[in-house]
């Protein structure tokens, strides 16, 4: 039979090598969460990237209606002054309304 000591040393040999396992095992898996924690971060960082353009293109739709319809109510306010001041006798040139309507700058994207 093995004497005391010897026992103890063999228990204390299979702790440090099965320590050493453990510790082995535990650190791969942190080399592992840490490429999947990157890939996660790259895929909110796209669909952050994606959320805003999809933002910015329905700000420009409205920004472009917003255009059309400011437009045509500078048309409606031309095109009712002159019919104002034909009603009261004085006729004007139809260069006259478009210059006053190319006058005023609307907003551009």
């Amino acid at each position: 039979m093995m004497s005391r000591p010897w026992v103890l040393v063999c228990l204390l040999l299979l702790i440090v090598f099965t320590s050493q396992f453990e510790w082995k095992q535990q650190y791969g898996n942190e080399l592992e969460a840490s490429p999947n924690t990157s890939q996660k971060q790259r895929y909110i960082s796209d669909r952050e990237e994606s959320v805003k353009e999809k933002i910015i293109l329905s700000q420009e739709k409205n920004i472009q209606k917003l255009n059309e319809l400011v437009r045509s109510l500078r048309e409606q306010l031309v095109q009712c002054r002159g019919e104002s001041e034909v009603v009261n006798g004085t006729v004007t040139p139809l260069t006259e309304l478009l210059t006053e309507l190319e006058r005023h700058p609307i907003l551009e994207d």
